[in-house]
């Protein structure tokens, strides 16, 4: 995936410690080929990465391990862009693996904030997990781009009470609310940057800026 910083991150599930047969690392590459290894995994911190990174609304990078860890059944991890690995969560650790073991897909980052995945093994056939870092609630909008005119749909949570919405300080129509999308377009004389949704309960920002197209 390519980070804010406009390098590309990503993982192996091998490799790393010298030999073909290590345990995976987290990589980034910049567009003219230099890589940087940012961590080799010992298998205390989980080993063979799986499904890939993302980058969250925080700026760091999350995913996870398909075995190692505290209980040889695989992590979740963060990482920041410099290499700082931090292990989120070790698998196996309730019952009977009632929190699920193996993951072998990577995560996805709800509108709430939260963490979701899925795992191939817990108590008989599987989990869907969701985990929570203290990361606040955002929304993100359908194209991430596009013309003045253009109609966009952001979506989010909790949205129904929503009093306006502004694309960098422009304030947009409110279309249709419904809990989950506002419709809108983007309104004459807005540019490049932050939308912003008000709530009764406050604001939520985009987790990337929208890109007003000439």
């Amino acid at each position: 995936m390519q980070g804010t910083d406009g390098d590309f991150y990503g993982t192996t599930a091998g490799g790393g410690n010298g030999i073909i047969y290590g345990v995976g690392t987290v990589f980034k590459i910049t567009a003219g080929g230099t890589l940087t290894t940012l961590h080799r995994f010992n298998t205390t911190d989980g080993s063979r990465p799986q499904g890939g990174l993302i980058q969250a609304t925080d700026g760091n990078f999350y995913g996870t391990t398909n075995s190692g860890g505290d209980n040889g059944a695989g992590t979740i991890f963060q990482i920041t862009p410099t290499g700082a690995l931090t292990t989120l969560h070790n698998f196996c650790a309730q019952p009977n693996c009632t929190d699920g073991a193996d993951p072998q897909a990577g995560l996805v980052q709800g509108t709430d904030g939260n963490f979701y995945g899925t795992t191939p093994i817990g108590v008989c056939c599987g989990t869907v997990f969701s985990l929570s870092v203290g990361l606040e609630p955002f929304v993100e909008t359908n194209p991430t781009s596009g013309k003045v005119g253009a109609r966009v749909i952001i979506l989010g949570n909790n949205l129904t009470s929503a009093t306006s919405v502004t694309f960098d300080g422009t304030t947009a129509p409110l279309l249709k609310v419904t809990a989950s999308a506002i419709e809108t377009t983007v309104p004459i004389g807005a540019t490049t940057g932050t939308v912003i949704v008000t709530t009764p309960n406050g604001t939520l920002n985009s987790n990337v800026a929208f890109r007003v197209l000439p």
